[in-house]
């Protein structure tokens, strides 16, 4: 029996041999390896560690040069390191042809990646290059045309190339053309346009509202009145949701505020009586949300009081009610985020 045992070990380590010799069984170690070191760097990623994730990540892809991820995350490294393109050294400048050339390759290798295309689309959009990285943003919504999301994410890209306009410019599609933008479009009349068609896919989602008005609102200067608008949409989907009253409110107020110099006594007025109006509806609905007493403090104080200077310690007094009711309504407020930690942290 031990003499049977003997005899074939010899067969099996030539049996072994011919395996691991074997170009499928080479193949398999060195996928082996390029998970190892693939690992390896992704921590080192992890960990902001760049310079070791990158050397890290060209040895996994010595072992497997179609690793994706790994030329995904070697491009996203260097991004990382990259200065942008006002640092103009050599050193800097090497690390974005770097970040460009792992890009692009795991873009060949998977072309329907979305995360893969993103990467790359953002490398061209920290280069400045219009041309090339509308065509990426847009190849995520061609790839993908019912997921919400992506819209935003155009729209975010557009949001970037969108100018200052003069306060008080009449013309709200500003700026004139960026370069590489589409002739006769500029990026503002395309970012608003993702807005649009993200509310035209599903017209009954309030978030589609809530985000274009937030897309106007963040304009510099902002369109209150565009804002405005989906707000109130907003309100006819979900009128027992305080938070659209309270948006209403905010951007009256700030409307009134901001222009003032601008808009006449009357308007000021006008936006103030609706400013209150949808802080009270607000109130109405949730009486414990701390920050719409706020806003009728400073509605009170810096509306009314201005436009009414004969009644302005009757409108200073009516906002220090509204500061009182603020502060027992925050403090409520905290001592249930206090309590809901202390139940986290149990559990």
């Amino acid at each position: 029996m031990r003499q049977r045992l003997l005899n074939t070990i010899p067969l099996i380590i030539l049996v072994l041999a011919i395996v691991f010799a074997s170009p499928g069984c080479g193949k398999f170690i060195g996928k082996l390896q390029a998970n190892y070191y693939f690992a390896q760097a992704n921590k080192y990623f992890a960990e902001s560690q760049y310079r070791n994730a990158i050397e890290q990540y060209e040895i996994a892809l010595a072992y497997n040069p179609n690793l994706v991820e790994a030329y995904q995350y070697l491009g996203e490294s260097y991004k990382n390191l990259y200065r942008g393109p006002a640092v103009d050294t050599p050193e800097n400048n090497e690390r974005a042809d770097k970040a460009l050339e792992a890009l692009r390759r795991a873009y060949e290798i998977d072309p329907y990646d979305k995360d893969v295309i993103y990467s790359l689309g953002d490398m061209y959009d920290r280069l400045r290059n219009f041309e090339e990285a509308e065509k990426l943003y847009l190849r995520i919504l061609e790839l993908e045309p019912t997921n919400m999301e992506n819209y935003y994410v155009v729209a975010g890209f557009y949001k970037k190339y969108v100018p200052v306009r003069a306060t008080g410019s009449s013309d709200q599609q500003a700026g004139g053309e960026t370069e590489g933008a589409e002739e006769g479009m500029t990026p503002f009349q395309k970012a608003e346009e993702m807005y649009l068609r993200r509310i035209e896919l599903d017209p009954e989602n309030p978030e589609g509202y809530a985000y274009a008005a937030q897309f106007y609102e963040d304009l510099r200067p902002p369109d209150f009145d565009k804002a405005y608008k989906f707000h109130v949409y907003r309100t006819k989907l979900e009128p027992d949701n305080y938070i659209p009253w309270y948006a209403i409110g905010v951007n009256r107020f700030y409307k009134a505020h901001r222009l003032q110099n601008i808009l006449s006594r009357e308007e000021r007025i006008k936006l103030g009586e609706e400013a209150i109006s949808a802080l009270k509806k607000a109130i109405e609905i949730n009486p414990s949300y701390s920050f719409t007493y706020s806003y009728m403090n400073i509605v009170y104080r810096n509306i009314y009081a201005v436009v009414y200077p004969e009644r302005k310690s009757r409108y200073i007094e009516e906002a220090d009610i509204w500061v009182q009711r603020f502060d027992e309504a925050r403090k409520k407020e905290l001592e249930r985020e206090k309590l809901e930690r202390e139940l986290r942290g149990i559990r």
